[in-house]
Order: C-alpha cells, then sequence, then structure tokens
C-alpha cells in the first residue's frame, strides 16, 4: 500500500531478472503504491537487506500510483485483494482495468490465494517469505511476457 515493502522488493527481483536476461531495454519496470504516507521514503531497511543478501536491489523512493499511470504502462501488477480493487476502483476505464493483474497469476506454485502478504509488522523471516514468492512469480512472468520458460 505504501511502496516501502513489497512492491519495492518485486520491482527489484523483476529489474534484476530482466538485466539478467540482457534483456533491460525492453521494459519500463516501477512501483508505486496507492497510500500517500511514504511519498519520498527509501524502501524499509528489512526488504533492502533480503534483496542485498539475494544480490538484488531494493532502492528507489516510495510514489504512489495515479490514473495516469494506467496510459504508462501495459500491466499493473498488484499484490493483495484489496490493492486490486483499489486499482480498479482508480482504473478510469475498462481498458485500464484489463491491465490489472496480481503478480502471483504468474506464480507457478500459487495456491488458493494470489496474495503477497504485508511483512511491515513482521521481522526478516517475513521478508524472506515474500521474497520467494516474489521471485518466484517475476521469473514467471519474465517467462510469459518473453516466452522463454527458462527464466
Amino acid at each position: 500500500m505504501g511502496n516501502i515493502c513489497r512492491s519495492p522488493m518485486a520491482e527489484g527481483v523483476f529489474k534484476h531478472l530482466v538485466h539478467r536476461a540482457g534483456r533491460a531495454d525492453g521494459f519500463t519496470i516501477e512501483s508505486a503504491g496507492l497510500g500517500r504516507w511514504h511519498i519520498g521514503e527509501a524502501p524499509d531497511e528489512r526488504a533492502q537487506s533480503v534483496g542485498r543478501a539475494h544480490g538484488v536491489r531494493v532502492d528507489g523512493a516510495a510514489q504512489q500510483f495515479t490514473a495516469a499511470d494506467f496510459d504508462r504502462f501495459d500491466l499493473v501488477l498488484a499484490l493483495d485483494a484489496e490493492i486490486h480493487r483499489g486499482l480498479e476502483r482508480l482504473a478510469p476505464d475498462v481498458g485500464a482495468r484489463r491491465k490489472i493483474r496480481y503478480l502471483r497469476d504468474f506464480d507457478p506454485q500459487v495456491n488458493h490465494s494470489r496474495d503477497v502478504p504485508d511483512p511491515y509488522y513482521g521481522d526478516t523471516r517475513h521478508f524472506e517469505q515474500v521474497y520467494t514468492l516474489v521471485d518466484r512469480s517475476c521469473r514467471g512472468l519474465l517467462a510469459e511476457l518473453t516466452g522463454d520458460g527458462a527464466a
């Protein structure tokens, strides 16, 4: 919601994967939250630490997603149902709503829930669990977008 935990992790992981695949020029990758309360702040230190442990940069400054962003991106990924509903409310039209997907739609091990749990009130272990879900989902996303099953 605030763009300091899950979404910057997902941004960092996906940037890392597309760079490693030699496809960085083909993507514009940004994360944003629906809330305003962390605008301009760096990602949570625990998210940064877990990223570093995996060789992934989790950096940038929190920003808020706006309706105009639907024009800038082909795909808008929600990390949980509450965010998905918020994005649907923000979408200016049917075309924009069609761009909204869950990140875990691309997780080959997704279970009954497509939510990535918010680790904010947890400890490093919770951030590691989120990293695992995000990494697996980002690998699936890259494979689907590039047609490369080995992402």
